[in-house]
This record gives structure tokens, C-alpha cells and sequence, in this order.
């Protein structure tokens, strides 16, 4: 049987419309992304007054965050102030911590840490305080995160007036991060050292802060950070120093 030209364009028409929603519905094959493992923040402020008297204050801020698998996280983190009011130095501060931390369940975690502080106007030359201990993630949603930790150690703190002390030591941390909206979000820290040779010789530091994108990658930070020392070395130390700091961060 002949089939005419106008026949057979119209078969091979409606076959070629069949066959083509078949193919559509085969996707191509997604490549999956790259997780990312490194997150690395780094600050810098200045504050400047001149007038009835001339201070200032510098300080510098770091943040690693490295995530190797699922259950692990290792954080770095370091702050450095330093302030002369009239010429003279008022703050001469160095804080560095290194953490890491293994998930026991969605919300459960230990941890193990080494603190490291140099404060010359608390008179300590170095106190060095390494812990471990068990974590929960006590609020865990996209706009809100808050955790709580309890630890054991041990610290060696050496002073200029009275030699190096070494101890036991009671760890308590506290974190909170609120996303306030697309652009803010509001942080606070707690962390608490007792020595267990004496637990009224105690470390506390607290902060609290509000952050704002700038960019992409930049933010403005503004923190208040509170360190208060219920032994100081001398009488004449006092115990409680306040700081508040402006920063540009920028992630890296």
C-alpha cells in the first residue's frame, strides 16, 4: 500500500510529539555541591577621642570554624585590645580558644577545649585552662540557637605578684545567637572557670552583641564584653573590666 508524502509527514509529525514529553521527563543529572568545610571571620575597630583627654583603643578578632564531617566541629577563636589613655596603655588583653566537639545525637555533644588569657591590668602573665566536658543544644531552630556546657579541668595561671598556681578546675559555657531579621542578630556568651582548690577564685566573662550586614561579606559589630576576676593577685586590681567594642568583620 502507497502512502502519500502528505500521509507519511503527518506520522512521523505525531510521533516525534509523543516521544518528546517521554524524553523531557528523564532530568540530567544533578552534580552535588561541594559542602563547605572552612568558615573563617576576621574583625578589626578603632576608637578615637581627643579633647578634654585623648584615648584610644584598638582590637582585632578572629573566628575558624572547621567542620571535617557531620558529627565534628573544630572552632579557634582569639580577641586582642589594646587602649592608651593620655599616652599611657590602659588595656593590654589577649584571649585565644581552641574547641573541639563531637555530636552524640541532634542535640547532645562533648567537647574538649584549651583557653589561653594574657591581661596585663589584671596582672595575669598567662592563665592557661584546658577542659572537656558534655554539651546540649538547648533551643536548636533557623532563627534562634542556644547551648549550654559543663566541664572539667584543670588551670595554671601565673602572676607577677604571687608565682604560678596550679588547680582543678569547674567550667560553665553559655551561648545564645538570635537572627532578629534578614540583616541583624543579636549574640551573647557566658563562661565561667572555678578553681576547685578554691571556688571563690573564679573567672567570668560575658558579652553580649548586635551585628548588621553591610555586605555579602561584611558586617558592623557592636559588643559590650565584661570580664570579672573575683580574685585579682593585688588589692589594688579590680575586679570587674568593661569594654565596649566596634568592629568591621569580614568573612573570608
Amino acid at each position: 500500500m502507497t502512502r502519500s508524502p502528505l500521509l507519511h509527514t503527518a506520522l512521523v509529525c505525531a510521533a516525534l510529539s509523543c516521544s518528546a514529553p517521554a524524553m523531557a521527563q528523564v532530568p540530567p543529572p544533578a552534580t552535588p555541591a561541594e559542602p563547605t568545610t572552612w568558615t573563617i571571620t576576621a574583625g578589626a575597630g578603632l576608637a578615637l577621642t581627643s579633647g578634654n583627654t585623648d584615648t584610644s583603643t584598638v582590637n582585632a578578632s578572629y573566628e575558624v570554624l572547621f567542620t571535617p564531617q557531620s558529627r565534628y566541629l573544630v572552632r579557634s577563636d582569639g580577641l586582642m585590645i589594646r587602649g592608651k589613655n593620655e599616652g599611657e596603655l590602659s588595656a593590654d588583653r589577649i584571649s585565644l580558644n581552641v574547641r573541639l566537639e563531637f555530636s552524640l545525637s541532634e542535640r547532645a555533644y562533648v567537647f574538649g577545649e584549651n583557653r589561653f588569657l594574657r591581661d596585663r591590668f589584671k596582672s595575669i602573665d598567662y592563665l592557661i585552662a584546658p577542659a572537656g566536658g558534655l554539651g546540649y543544644s538547648v533551643i536548636e531552630t533557623p532563627e534562634t540557637k542556644m547551648n549550654l556546657d559543663l566541664g572539667l579541668g584543670g588551670v595554671s595561671e601565673k602572676n607577677a605578684a604571687v608565682g604560678v598556681r596550679t588547680s582543678g578546675s569547674l567550667t560553665v559555657g553559655e551561648s545564645l545567637a538570635h537572627r532578629l531579621t534578614s540583616t541583624t542578630s543579636l549574640t551573647q556568651s557566658f563562661s565561667g572557670l572555678w578553681k576547685t582548690t578554691d571556688l571563690g577564685d573564679s573567672l567570668q566573662v560575658f558579652s553580649v552583641g548586635l551585628s548588621a550586614t553591610v555586605s555579602t561579606r561584611t558586617q558592623l559589630k557592636v559588643e559590650l564584653l565584661d570580664t570579672y576576676k573575683r580574685k585579682p593577685p593585688l588589692a589594688t586590681i579590680e575586679r570587674n573590666d568593661v569594654a565596649i567594642l566596634v568592629a568591621i568583620v569580614y568573612k573570608i
